[in-house]
């Protein structure tokens, strides 16, 4: 088998690769890699978030409803109000690479 074919053999699907594409662009907003990266620093609640950002609570909470979507972010209901988490390790992972490799010179 020659090069060529071993790699054509080897890439995922294409609902996989569409998938994978769409779950980039939810790094590629600024606002969604503020709110990503003020989670992995630490679990809140979207009014602490909002005030992080100096940004509206209604601005934040569509934010989140998009990571949510793209199960980046999770989140728990404490009394009346909802603390938002990164959805995994995995997510907590990627942060730390994108921005060691950002930081690279």
């Amino acid at each position: 088998m020659d090069k060529i074919e071993n790699i054509r053999q080897q890439l995922p699907d294409e609902q996989d690769i569409y998938n994978l594409a769409e779950f980039f662009k939810m790094f590629g907003n600024p606002t969604r890699a503020k709110i990503l990266y003020s989670l992995h620093l630490n679990d809140m609640y979207v009014g602490e978030i909002a005030d992080v950002l100096k940004m509206s609570i209604s601005a934040v909470s569509h934010q989140l409803w998009i990571l949510r979507a793209a199960k980046l972010v999770k989140c728990v209901k404490e009394g009346k109000e909802v603390k938002y988490s990164l959805d995994d390790e995995h997510v907590n992972q990627i942060m730390d690479c994108g921005l060691t490799h950002v930081k690279e010179q």
